[in-house]
């Protein structure tokens, strides 16, 4: 969607490696937080993590400040999904929809099992292979309930407005009608993504068939309703970092120049990895930038360094 920007820092594929979202403004934002969850009537804003056909895992980065997108890590290493045959990579751009949040205390009526403590996933089946970090606009159509190691991880089936097809698209039975055999690739993939990483099989609720666009809706807005809670501090993050720029109601919101702050830190050597510390100048200046009438402030753990967040 226009008005959205990307920024990327360090090399991609190290662990150093960030994308940071802009607005219209060219101001630093959350994509979890400050981008809308709806792009227009019907219309749900999708942050891209994963370009279709690739296979680098990168995801929004729920504890890191602002919320950028990074590659995930598993035990020091950086992740990769194998080549599952015959697919290559992720077989559709992936990403999420942002202000949503499955809370990890809550349990799901329909799954039995509590949420992953992510923005809700979507698997977005247009032509275009999308770019990291760019914001599109989707047409809701169906949903999987995945359980993941006993975690609730619904998949969003949804297809890009822009798209020249998404006409033809309205529900989940048009993507069985128009892509016959996609759905069941769908599931197969992510039932056995994990397997050669030595991880069993993920299993599904409704024995694996795919739920209509009502019925998606209607769990897409009961994420937003817990990220509501989650972002007016409500609810307990479980070490979510909540920092936004445009949510007037959070105690979390900082003014733009708190956020181009921990960029510049990034940029400027401030927060280093070797010292696993953010400068105590530094924290002093991030703390004269946010404008908010709070009692205490911490100091977090990123993926290799710490930073100041409020509490």
């Amino acid at each position: 969607m226009s008005g959205f920007s990307t920024e990327e820092r360090a090399a991609p594929f190290s662990l150093e490696y960030r994308v940071f979202l802009k607005n219209e403004k060219g101001q630093y934002i959350s994509p979890f937080h400050d981008i809308p969850i709806y792009a227009d009537k019907d219309v749900f804003h999708m942050v891209v993590e994963v370009p279709r056909w690739s296979n680098a895992k990168m995801e929004i980065a729920t504890k890191d400040p602002l919320n950028p997108i990074k590659q995930d890590v598993k035990k020091g290493k950086l992740r990769y999904v194998a080549n599952l045959f015959p697919y290559k990579g992720y077989i559709w751009n992936y990403g999420a929809i942002p202000q949503t949040w499955e809370d990890p205390g809550h349990n799901d009526k329909h799954t039995g099992c509590c949420g992953d403590n992510d923005p809700i996933d979507v698997c977005e089946i247009g032509s275009k292979v999308c770019a990291r970090g760019e914001i599109i606009g989707v047409k809701v159509l169906g949903i999987l309930a995945m359980i993941d190691e006993g975690e609730t991880d619904w998949k969003v089936i949804a297809i890009n407005v822009d798209d020249p097809d998404a006409a033809n698209y309205n529900d989940i039975n048009d993507v069985k009608r128009l892509k016959p055999g996609y759905l069941e690739a769908t599931v197969d993939w992510f039932r056995r993504y994990k397997v050669p990483d030595g991880k069993p099989e993920n299993e599904f609720a409704f024995n694996a068939e795919f739920k209509d666009k009502d019925f998606a809706i209607d769990i897409i807005k009961s994420t937003h309703d817990h990220w509501k809670a989650l972002v007016t501090k409500k609810t307990n993050g479980k070490g979510i970092s909540c920092m936004n720029t445009t949510v007037s109601e959070s105690p979390f919101k900082c003014d733009p120049d708190a956020a181009r702050a921990i960029v510049d830190a990034w940029i400027s050597g401030s927060i280093t990895r070797k010292t696993n510390e953010i400068s105590p100048e530094y924290k002093l200046i991030l703390l004269h930038r946010i404008h908010l009438d709070v009692l205490d402030v911490k100091v977090v753990a990123f993926q290799s360094f710490k930073f100041v967040e409020l509490i």
